[in-house]
């Protein structure tokens, strides 16, 4: 629910437009103020998971989601739905970070490499089935409700798994306690926020004098955030990123490619659904059913990899981002349609599928203890590294796509500079693969 929410409301944004008088400022508002407050409170989320109990921040956060996708639905206007939409994201941090830490806890061995793997490919799917969803359910206008489905359906979803929980998930161990590290959160969060809020709003706005001023208060804070958490661990106190963490053996290089890898996949969905809405013609339903043969081929590998004998589990990383690289470059020349663009997205998405196998390489070192830290870090760098993508390449797209006239056009530019992003995670990739410790991928 949580990445597909990030999605499904951009296909639903005409009719919110026609219902809520909104302008384009509140639109953006109700697409941003969800993925702002979700990339900032991420780690934080997952920390006071450590601190209280995964299961039980779980449920906090899933009845929050819940309650505030119900809030959304029924939301008179434009405003009150802007601030419920903030809310919600707080929501989203708060629940998703547990799933990945109590992936961690719970299960070893080949079976947390699958459940890893369930992991990525519900990310996979949950962005394609949201643009699908969306779609659908604004043209069946179920009782005459139109957008306001959107947000409503997660309410039933939500209210079976706040059942289900309690019964299926494992009981939390005794909590670590400890304090929320506010010095670091109070330096991270506006790091992050100062990050994000100016690429997502930038090219609307015509980056504005004030976005760059916001990027360059946001790496003064991270400076500050770095200086801060090293003297909170020199006092013998826990830091929201711990220096521990940050050395374990592989984490680093697999944060590199866990950057690129959603990068490139969140803004090859993004231009792919501009190209398949606008030169193409579909409808919003027909442009995210053709991302199924990529969801397909991902999941394919991401369930399937530990089949591979245990000394190829790291050779594939790299020979994966090579394979989407390849792909990505052929982006421009098949973008008239067809059964060769949809068998193209297959291959995209089957050498992306490697992303399961980096974060369990990545996640294999990193002692139980510090499950929560490793897994809010590895979040909030996957959904900021979708939002840079998003900006830059989308960006490229539309400004190509304007002064050309056609989407297809841009589609060329596009895929070399997605390449070309593959082909940098190649780099980390391949420090990964070569990083043995005396471990393997088991």
């Amino acid at each position: 629910m949580a990445i597909l929410d990030v999605n499904i409301v951009n296909v639903a944004l005409p009719t919110m437009r026609a219902d809520l008088h909104a302008s384009g400022a509140g639109l953006q508002l109700i697409v941003a103020g969800y993925t702002i407050t979700y990339a900032v409170l991420l780690i934080t989320g997952a920390r006071l998971g450590d601190i209280a109990g995964h299961r039980r921040m779980y449920h906090t956060g899933l009845a929050a989601f819940t309650v505030l996708s119900l809030a959304c639905g029924l939301a008179p206007s434009t405003w009150p739905l802007v601030g419920f939409r903030f809310l919600q994201g707080a929501g989203a941090a708060l629940m998703t970070p547990q799933v990945m830490s109590m992936i961690q806890r719970g299960f070893t061995g080949p079976a947390r490499a699958r459940a890893l793997g369930l992991y990525s490919a519900v990310i996979a799917g949950g962005v394609v089935v949201g643009q699908a969803a969306g779609g659908l359910l604004v043209s069946a206008d179920l009782f005459g409700a139109g957008w306001r489905t959107v947000f409503l359906v997660n309410v039933p979803i939500g209210a079976a798994l706040l059942v289900a929980g309690p019964r299926l998930l494992q009981r939390d161990e005794r909590p670590r306690g400890g304090d929320l590290d506010l010095p670091g959160l109070l330096t991270l969060s506006p790091a992050v926020l100062l990050f994000v809020v100016p690429l997502i709003l930038g090219h609307e706005l015509g980056w504005p004098l004030w976005g760059w001023i916001s990027l360059v208060a946001s790496a003064a804070f991270l400076a500050a955030f770095v200086v801060v958490e090293r003297r909170v661990a020199a006092r013998g106190g826990r830091p929201l990123v711990s220096p521990r963490v940050l050395r374990a053996p592989g984490l680093l290089p697999a944060c590199g490619a866990i950057m690129l890898a959603p990068g490139s996949w969140g803004s090859f969905l993004f231009t792919t659904t501009l190209h398949l809405q606008g030169d193409l013609r579909m409808s919003p339903l027909e442009s995210g059913l053709a991302f199924v043969p990529c969801v397909a081929a991902f999941a394919l590998v991401g369930l399937n990899w530990q089949r591979l004998p245990a000394r190829w589990h790291r050779r594939v990383i790299p020979a994966g981002f090579a394979i989407a690289a390849a792909g990505y470059v052929c982006v421009g020349p098949l973008a008239g349609g067809g059964v060769a663009y949809e068998l193209l997205t297959a291959v995209i998405g089957f050498g992306l599928g490697v992303m399961s196998i980096i974060m369990t390489v990545g996640l294999e070192h990193v002692p139980a203890a510090d499950a929560a830290d490793a897994s809010g870090l590895m979040l909030t760098l996957m959904q900021i590294s979708q939002v840079i993508g998003i900006a830059t390449i989308g960006t490229l797209f539309l400004t190509a796509a304007e002064s050309s006239g056609s989407t297809r056009h841009a589609e060329y530019g596009t895929g070399w500079a997605l390449g070309a992003v593959a082909l940098a995670g190649t780099v980390f990739t391949v420090i990964l693969a070569r990083r043995r410790d005396g471990a393997r991928t088991t």
